[in-house]
């Protein structure tokens, strides 16, 4: 829940509901809500967003950025609220958004707030999934705090070239981007955000609600 642009309470739950949302509801003050997701809009969406009047984010709602992608539609809406959220935060700049979470999505955002496109490739849990589910003997891992450069069995091995690998496509991207425009910022989110926080340290901003902001922000574009 946002007052003006500053987030003041949020909740996470297992599964959305008519109930739950009520609940919270009842609990705070809310005057207007917006709904996004990955995934097609189901029963328990649309009881929501008819309970509310929520708008609900899609292709078709005005945006307060220029979408270049060439086909919106196909464009994640998680992806989509992130730069939004990113063009807020650091407005005039231009930003590349890491979401590190089920699977490394990296978007740009130009400083006249245009956003160009990005990238996808498999996060970190996929990736020790993928090793195991595509091999006979590799054994399903999870992820460390800490990965060796060089693992020294079958385990730490697997751990460095899935955690350090990941790392060093990041550094890459990161130091590409350095390249062309000094003064791009770089910003986190997602559930493994920590992880690269941790790693890349001063050269990196983590933001664990950005897509959040993004919604927000789109929420009062359209009203």
């Amino acid at each position: 829940m946002f007052d003006g642009k500053e987030l003041n309470k949020h909740k996470v739950v297992d599964s959305l509901t008519l109930k739950n949302v009520q609940q919270f509801i009842l609990l705070n003050k809310v005057s207007s809500a917006i709904i996004s997701s990955v995934k097609n809009i189901n029963k328990e969406f649309s009881e929501v967003i008819n309970e509310f009047n929520a708008i609900v984010l899609s292709e078709n709602i005005s945006l307060p950025i220029e979408n270049n992608y060439t086909n919106p539609s196909s464009l994640g809406k998680d992806r989509l609220a992130a730069v939004v959220g990113a063009s807020v935060l650091y407005p005039g700049k231009d930003v590349l958004v890491f979401d590190a979470g089920t699977c490394l999505t990296i978007d740009f955002i130009n400083s006249n707030k245009e956003y160009i496109g990005g990238r996808i490739s498999p996060g970190i849990e996929m990736r020790y999934n993928a090793l195991h589910t595509f091999t006979d003997k590799l054994p399903l891992i999870k992820s460390e705090k800490n990965a060796l450069v060089i693992g020294n069995d079958t385990r730490t091995s697997i751990i460095s070239g899935v955690q350090q690998g990941i790392l060093a496509e990041v550094k890459t991207i990161i130091s590409e981007y350095k390249s062309q425009n000094t003064d791009t910022v770089f910003v986190f989110t997602g559930g493994d955000s920590f992880y690269f926080e941790k790693e890349l340290k001063n050269s990196i901003f983590a933001n664990p609600n950005l897509v959040l902001i993004g919604l927000n922000e789109i929420l009062d574009y359209n009203e």
